[in-house]
């Protein structure tokens, strides 16, 4: 059987894009297998190498080590999230703690790690390029913070299949969770206020789950849900709000127990390595290094964003009033059920518009081909071409061939962008194959959105904001599209998470940018671009509600570094999820009902089932390079083919061939400042004085292009 396994060689499929259609599920567990066997004899080859320990017989050989592996989880993890069922589950559950072992059977093998470290401390002798260079140092920091330098590891391996089993409980019980809390809507009458195209995928929705009759309301992965903001019916604003925020802290999908020991065991492996919690480990790898650089950054972000959430909330206090007192109904205080409900009034009245008049000029085709792909063309030279002959994992997939300005084959690009059942919420981007000269590969990315599926012949018509993570996960694929390095350790996406979300959010400002904005805003039936009058008011209204944004954000990053910053001996009064939550948000100041967090504790996957636990303030912190970014555009001119050359060889082609800091100072000119975040965001005025001095800094260290 195994001779039949598609993941036994390499794709022969162009740019190696997986056999979609030849995988079965029964092919991963040997795959797996396999996969493990292998590695561990082509690494005990490494460690046992009689020949003198040299940079090719050590680090480039174990960069070329684990193929097979590699082949399977790119595949398995990836459809895992996004075309999931209950035997892929099952093997995630029984590998979980197989291969955690398997990484701890490598990083911690005495043997390799001695020829690693001679090799790293006689580095400067090897006359090495930089990214030589930087691999070492890499794959060096890699095994000692995995606990390579431990005289006893085998209660770090315990802990590391421990982890890791519960990891995937946690990221199982989420999707049953929000699957089963799903609310059920018996009356069209409840559902006033949503677009035809919305009821009709609500009723399509409930057909999939055999509810006749009924209307179905799926769950995003986030405590706020879009419909919120359209929804007439208090009742069912209330059912829906708590439907989200109550997802996995009961019944058989309850996070609360796997919280309490997941936090437990995380601080104990800190304390193992020699940290006093398992942020102080996970930060002393990223840009920030410490939980006080975190802790300060966020800390000086509440009060304006708090201040601002409330004059909003105020406004918002009276315009109920208003509407009570005019209908003679009771009245009743804002809660947060009503809050984007009355922020979309609030918007209307500020600029006079709403989703309904704005919609029609978002539909999805236009807006991935008109906007997110003619951004890249004008910006990096790249042209996008449709393929349909390749097979796919699902029907809604499209593929994407890439082509660079010269014509030359660059990528694949998969998009996934509706909603399904065993699909993971929220949007995503993850690598098929990385980029890597070493092994001659180009780049097959992948993007994902959940966007409520239309009805047959009815189009998927965006909100402004599903267009902002359109162009946020496409920068995200052009990170991992531009890569050019050779070792695949280094490609792409392989940087610190707080520099990882620098360029998705620098390639945002492009869905505001009015050159852009114009392209694609056209209306879905007549073609007729969106009258100026009514772009202008979308512009002006992007800075809105960023008050109340900005506070969910920052709520969920302290609960983030609350839950992280735990020692061994404060884990049990952890225990209970609710009562700590409460305190964690009480001590940041930010225990303000009205706007929760945007994610709870119990489905805060980001932290509790990926790679950003202690991370999650990583997406401001990448923002305010983001910005700057931005910034500097501003003053060099704007979207031009230049400017889009000097980030991709500065930057976005780089991956982590060299320090990120030093990438962004090479491109930026200066270290990263936090203002134009502020004034992008709308929470601080722009000073002319301080556009003139940005201005003149910036002619000084622009240099010839």
């Amino acid at each position: 059987m195994m001779t039949e396994n598609p993941f036994l060689k390499e794709s022969p499929l162009p740019y190696q894009l997986p056999p979609f259609d030849r995988i079965k599920d029964s092919d991963y567990r040997p795959a797996f297998e396999a996969g493990m066997g292998e590695q561990l004899r082509e690494v005990a080859t490494i460690a046992h190498n009689p020949e003198a320990v040299d940079f090719e017989n050590t680090f480039v050989a174990l960069e070329c080590s684990g193929q097979l592996l590699e082949r399977v989880s790119s595949v398995f993890y990836s459809l895992n999230q996004c075309n999931t069922n209950d035997e892929m589950q099952k093997i995630e559950t029984e590998m979980a703690p197989k291969l955690a072992a398997h990484r701890d059977a490598i990083l911690l093998d005495p043997a390799l790690y001695a020829r690693i470290d001679s090799l790293y401390r006689g580095r400067e002798s090897l006359k090495l390029n930089a990214e030589s260079m930087q691999l070492i140092e890499r794959v060096h920091t890699q095994f000692v913070r995995a606990g390579a330098s431990l005289p006893d590891e085998e209660q770090l391996r315990t802990l590391n299949r421990q982890i890791s089993s519960l990891i995937t409980q946690f990221k199982q019980n989420v999707l049953k969770a929000t699957k089963a809390s799903a609310v059920v809507v018996n009356s069209a009458d409840e559902l006033q206020g949503l677009s035809n195209v919305q009821i009709g995928a609500a009723a399509q929705a409930a057909e999939a789950r055999d509810l006749k009759g009924k209307w179905l309301i799926t769950l995003q992965n986030t405590t706020n849900q879009p419909l919120l903001a359209q929804l007439k019916d208090r009742e069912l604003r209330e059912r829906l709000f708590r439907a989200s925020i109550e997802r996995g802290s009961s019944g058989d999908a309850d996070n609360t127990p796997v919280i309490a020991q997941l936090v437990k065991l995380r601080a104990e492996r800190a304390a193992l390595l020699g940290y006093p919690n398992h942020a102080s480990y996970h930060l002393a790898d990223e840009s920030a290094q410490t939980t006080q650089a975190v802790l300060k950054m966020l800390s000086d972000i509440v009060p304006v964003a708090l201040a601002r959430a409330k004059a909003d909330a105020a406004e918002m206090q009276k315009l109920i009033d208003s509407d009570a007192a005019a209908s003679g109904t009771k009245r009743f205080t804002l809660q947060p059920w009503d809050w984007p409900y009355y922020a979309e009034q609030l918007r209307r009245a500020r600029y006079d518009f709403d989703q309904s008049q704005v919609a029609p000029y978002f539909e999805l085709h236009r807006v991935l081909h008109d906007g997110v792909f003619y951004a890249a063309h004008e910006l990096y030279g790249l042209t996008f071409k449709e393929s349909t002959d390749l097979p796919v994992y699902h029907s809604d997939v499209r593929v994407f061939e890439v082509f660079d300005a010269d014509g030359t084959p660059l990528a694949l690009f998969l998009a996934d962008y509706f909603a399904r059942d065993n699909k993971a919420g929220g949007g995503w981007m993850n690598n098929y194959v990385k980029q890597s000269q070493l092994f001659k590969l180009k780049p097959v990315v992948a993007n994902h959105l959940n966007i409520p599926k239309p009805q047959a012949g009815q189009p998927a018509l965006l909100t402004f904001e599903e267009v902002t993570m359109l162009f946020h996960e496409f920068g995200h694929a052009i990170h991992g599209m531009l890569s050019n390095v050779r070792y695949p350790r280094l490609s792409g996406l392989a940087v610190p998470l707080d520099f990882l979300e620098y360029p998705s959010q620098y390639n945002e400002m492009w869905a505001r940018e009015p050159a852009v904005l114009r392209h694609f805003a056209r209306h879905y039936e007549t073609g007729e671009p969106m009258p100026q009058a009514l772009l202008d008011k979308v512009l002006a209204g992007q800075k809105f509600g960023q008050g109340y944004a900005t506070t969910e954000y920052v709520a969920a990053a302290m609960l983030d570094q609350s839950w992280h910053q735990i020692s061994v001996a404060q884990a049990p009064a952890a225990k209970d999820v609710a009562a700590f939550e409460a305190a964690a948000l009480h001590k940041s100041g930010l225990d303000y009902p009205t706007v929760p967090p945007r994610y709870r504790s119990t489905y805060f996957s980001h932290i509790f089932a990926n790679a950003y636990s202690s991370g999650y303030y990583a997406y401001l912190w990448s923002e305010v390079l983001a910005r700057d970014t931005g910034e500097w555009f501003r003053l060099h001119g704007g979207l031009t083919r230049a400017n889009g050359d000097i980030l991709r060889a500065k930057v976005l082609s780089r991956g982590r061939s060299a320090d990120p800091d030093k990438l962004f100072q090479d491109f930026y000119g200066h270290a990263p400042d936090i203002r134009p975040l502020l004034e992008y965001r709308g929470l601080t005025e722009k000073s002319p004085r301080g556009d003139d001095m940005r201005a003149a800094r910036m002619a000084q260290l622009r240099g010839p292009k």
